[in-house]
């Protein structure tokens, strides 16, 4: 039965929104987890598609080149920065560490996370995708975690 929300999209978002997307989704996507990448497979389709703009903090581009430079890995870790600079990146500034301050002082998120979610707050983005409960003491934000179905 049609009740006009044949045109959301993944996660109930509506055509031209902007996601924020958090490290972990990143992660799965760029490792092909197979457990969890299906989770978010429908979002990254959306954005191929030029259904959703997909952003992600400065954070997020050095929490996900930790891993392949730790082990030496330097190659794989600059495919991962050419692959995210198709999106949005967003600088950490003022505004953002204020706002991470206050979501940090007020829910105990540990820094990253906040600063994660002012990012989204900030930038008036529709959602934050994440893979980290942690958020779920978070009000103000629509925050989603994944979904099987698409």
């Amino acid at each position: 039965m049609a009740t006009g929300r044949s045109t959301l999209l993944w996660g109930g978002l509506s055509p031209g929104d902007l996601v924020v997307v958090d490290t972990a989704p990143w992660i799965y996507l760029l490792e092909d987890n197979a457990r969890f990448a299906p989770l978010f497979e429908g979002l990254f389709v959306a954005a191929e598609k030029g259904q959703l703009q997909l952003a992600l903090s400065s954070i997020t581009l050095a929490e996900l080149l930790v891993g392949p430079i730790k082990h030496g890995r330097d190659a794989l870790a600059k495919r991962y920065e050419k692959a995210l600079t198709a999106f949005e990146i967003i600088p950490i500034s003022a505004e953002i560490a204020v706002t991470a301050a206050r979501l940090r002082a007020g829910t105990g998120l540990r820094l990253p996370d906040a600063l994660q979610a002012a990012t989204a707050l900030e930038r008036s983005a529709a959602a934050l995708v994440t893979h980290d409960r942690d958020f779920s003491k978070l009000a103000g934000l629509r925050v989603l975690m994944g979904e099987t179905r698409h």
